[in-house]
């Protein structure tokens, strides 16, 4: 790795000063994504800020239906949680899935959501909870907040703080991992809450997570599985790689939707 500066901050406010006064700073809290780029010399930030000591990025509360996660809450925190598993069970299910047990104990949510990786489990949960997503700026809706492949609504210096959604009536997450990064080649989330169905596919678009509304609009009239034989998942906008093709990546949406829904 290239030679970088060390700096730890002791608060939201402290992490943006020392990112401000960096010639090319990056923050880093679970560092799953950022250390392994900066190993094969594909970044070279010059100062690296840890958010891991923020208390105010730290953090699970639930508060009647409306569930806080800090930004800085690691993947087993989120798995463990009983809190979380009294009223979003679904999401401690996709956290205890995520890579390994030393990926699950330093990734954290934040770190996996600003990076949007298009295999990454957490960005079908947001949007299929409608979360909001919680900046040190503002709030922005997760439907608002993924822009494509690695791309988010985030600007320039800009820091997730934490992640907010209402409990919903009923989720469940359904993915088929990569046997070696156990990423998902496709994931889907399913949750029917007050503002109605939401199905969220991840692992499987060629522009990163999106909603799919031919199964949101089958699964609004009749909630089951079988409410989802007769929908079309199309190839289109689907990625082809070296794992599978668009092809079977749209059997593996359908086959994962209809899993998520049982499991929900």
């Amino acid at each position: 790795m290239y030679a970088t500066n060390y700096h730890r901050a002791s608060s939201v406010e402290d992490a943006a000063r020392l990112l401000g006064s960096a010639e090319d700073g990056k923050y880093v809290a679970g560092g799953q994504t950022l250390i392994a780029t900066m190993k094969q010399r594909l970044a070279s930030p010059s100062d690296l800020i840890d958010l891991r000591h923020v208390d105010g990025m730290k953090g699970i509360v639930v508060d009647g239906g409306t569930v806080r996660i800090g930004a800085a809450v690691t993947h087993a925190e989120v798995a463990s949680s009983a809190a979380i598993k009294a009223v979003c069970p679904a999401i401690s299910a996709l956290a205890g899935m995520i890579g390994d047990p030393h990926v699950r104990h330093m990734g954290t949510i934040g770190g996996s959501i600003a990076n949007n990786d298009p295999a990454a489990d957490y960005p079908a949960a947001m949007l299929a909870l409608a979360a909001t997503i919680i900046t040190d700026r503002r709030q922005v809706p997760a439907d608002d907040f993924f822009a494509g492949l690695f791309e988010t609504a985030l600007e320039d210096g800009e820091l997730i703080t934490a992640i907010s959604f209402a409990a919903p009536q009923t989720a469940g997450y359904a993915k088929f991992p990569n046997p070696a990064s156990r990423y998902a080649m496709a994931g889907v989330f399913v949750a029917k809450g007050s503002g109605g169905v939401r199905v969220a596919v991840t692992g499987a678009g060629a522009s990163g997570v999106f909603r799919h509304t031919a199964m949101e609009a089958a699964l609004a009239a009749n909630w089951s599985a079988e409410a989802l034989a007769n929908v079309a998942v199309a190839e289109d906008g689907l990625m082809s790689d070296m794992h599978c093709s668009s092809q079977y990546r749209a059997n593996l949406v359908k086959v994962m939707a209809k899993r998520a829904v049982l499991a929900a």
